[in-house]
């Protein structure tokens, strides 16, 4: 299992839909997990700090889970198929185990607000975690500098003393 913590929530676009960024603790791997946007907004209210008027739908699951005995220990993504990201949550109850299966959107705002730890499959980050492109980010730099060369000269040759000698003419007119 690899340990990841919330990176941070993005909002696409194209849709309604937002999406997770999980960030390996060790290393620079992110996960990103497709959510929908009251789960994208429950884990935004906790990670902002937000105070609310009355307990959203996961307070009441972490007061429920603890009015009877529980204790949230962890959630784990722990399998991903045809696209879906599955979740655990691990919860001792009375010096049990439970392992309970859950959305991945919901054990993820679970966790937060339990300030709980978050572990991520090393199989599914196999398949699904990316990795920073440095080589391709220093590559477009390059080519970058490479067209800005050729903006530098066209600025360069512009000649502003005579932008300001027309802007002083202008005024002159008025």
């Amino acid at each position: 299992m690899v340990e990841v913590t919330v990176d941070s929530i993005r909002v696409s676009l194209m849709s309604t839909h937002r999406v997770v960024i999980l960030k390996d603790v060790e290393s620079e791997r992110y996960l990103p997990i497709w959510i929908g946007p009251c789960e994208a907004d429950a884990i935004t209210v906790e990670l902002q700090e937000v105070e609310v008027a009355r307990p959203l739908t996961h307070d009441i699951l972490k007061t429920t889970i603890s009015a009877l005995g529980g204790r949230l220990i962890r959630v784990e993504i722990s399998d991903l198929k045809n696209d879906i990201f599955y979740a655990t949550l691990v919860i001792d109850s009375k010096g049990k185990s439970l392992e309970i299966d859950a959305r991945s959107s919901d054990a993820l705002a679970l966790a937060v607000r339990s300030k709980i730890p978050i572990y991520v499959d090393d199989d599914v980050m196999s398949k699904a975690a990316i990795l920073p492109e440095a080589e391709t980010e220093a590559e477009g730099k390059e080519d970058a500098n490479e067209n800005l060369g050729a903006f530098k000269d066209f600025v360069d040759s512009l000649d502003f003393e005579d932008i300001d000698k027309k802007k002083g003419d202008e005024d002159d007119e008025k």
